[in-house]
């Protein structure tokens, strides 16, 4: 339940940009209405119009896990704020500049923003976020604590690059082809990294238990 509620707005990004890219004359008729206040010179062309529409639902939804999270009386963690931020502040900017880039830069600059908050806390403070995050269900010696911290400041400061070669190099002109990529392809690195690091950090909790 909590991947689905924390992929929630990817998801909705997806489909509704693949609805709106499937039938552009009446997304354009959507936006056009109901954006054209929000956007600089007030018309965008039929093309933009499945990323705008797109954009406007994810920001939405990620207001709505928040809002979710405190109707049922429970405290909103810094990841969904820092997301909520990013997205409002970019997604914005796509909107009133009708320009997809900004969208484009949102993965990467929340990737590293988590990048950066590790290596503060880590070596400006001496804390570290991962051991924080994950000491209630495991237990590992202080040097693997260290490494578990820098193999996500490393993850999250290369998955920030692998979306900027996706969305300005290799798929530069088809916003259709990076949006797949962003669900699909940056979705399948994270679990991919998650799977290896739980293998990697089996042989503690084994020992643990032993």
């Amino acid at each position: 339940m909590k991947f689905l509620f924390d992929f929630f707005p990817i998801l909705l990004f997806f489909g509704v940009f693949k609805l709106g890219e499937r039938n552009k004359e009446g997304a354009h008729s959507i936006a056009s209405e109901y954006l054209s206040g929000f956007i600089s010179g007030g018309a965008i062309t039929p093309e933009q119009a499945p990323i705008m529409l797109a954009t406007v639902v994810v920001i939405f939804a990620t207001l709505a896990q928040i809002a979710w999270v405190k109707l049922r009386g429970r405290k909103v963690d810094g990841m969904l704020w820092l997301s909520f931020g990013i997205i409002t502040i970019f997604g914005g900017a796509t909107i009133y500049f009708h320009d997809e880039n900004f969208i484009k830069w949102k993965p990467t600059i929340l990737y590293w923003v988590l990048a950066f908050a590790l290596f503060v806390a880590q070596f400006g403070f001496r804390k570290n976020l991962m051991r924080q995050a994950m000491e209630q269900t495991i237990k590992l010696p202080d040097t693997v604590w260290t490494k578990v911290s820098l193999s996500w400041m490393a993850f999250f400061f290369v998955i920030g690059l692998i979306n900027l070669l996706a969305a300005f190099v290799v798929f530069k002109a088809d916003t259709s082809a990076w949006v797949s990529f962003k669900l699909f392809g940056l979705t399948g690195i994270f679990f991919a990294f998650v799977v290896a690091q739980t293998l990697y950090l089996s042989k503690y909790i084994e020992e643990e238990k032993a």
